[in-house]
């Protein structure tokens, strides 16, 4: 399975209660070569970016920083598993922990819009 990402959307169709990602929020992806690119704001997220690695079978390891409204810095690490529904869309299940704050981990899936 050889996935690109470039120029696709996905929203967050379920988050774990420790993220700050919401359902409202859409995750516009750009990809060159095998780099994955994203900027985001919505909900309690003022601005964040992401910054992955996307393999031969479509699985994202990426980073992610974000200033939330409290005003915080957070940051984390995040893998991302690709599935392919039958409708053609991508379904992503992914795994993810804070590298600040509580240092808690959980579980997103997005759906490509």
């Amino acid at each position: 399975m050889n996935i690109n990402y470039h120029d696709r959307k996905f929203k967050p169709v379920a988050n774990s209660d420790n993220g700050e990602v919401t359902s409202e929020m859409i995750f516009h992806y750009q990809q060159s070569g095998n780099i994955l690119t994203c900027s985001y704001r919505g909900a309690q997220i003022v601005q964040g970016q992401l910054m992955g690695i996307v393999d031969a079978s479509g699985l994202i390891e990426m980073s992610y920083h974000q200033v939330n409204k409290a005003g915080q810095m957070m940051t984390g690490l995040c893998t991302s598993t690709p599935e392919i529904l039958a409708n053609g869309k991508i379904r992503l299940h992914e795994e993810w922990r804070w590298t600040s704050g509580d240092q808690s981990h959980g579980h997103s899936t997005l759906e490509e819009v």
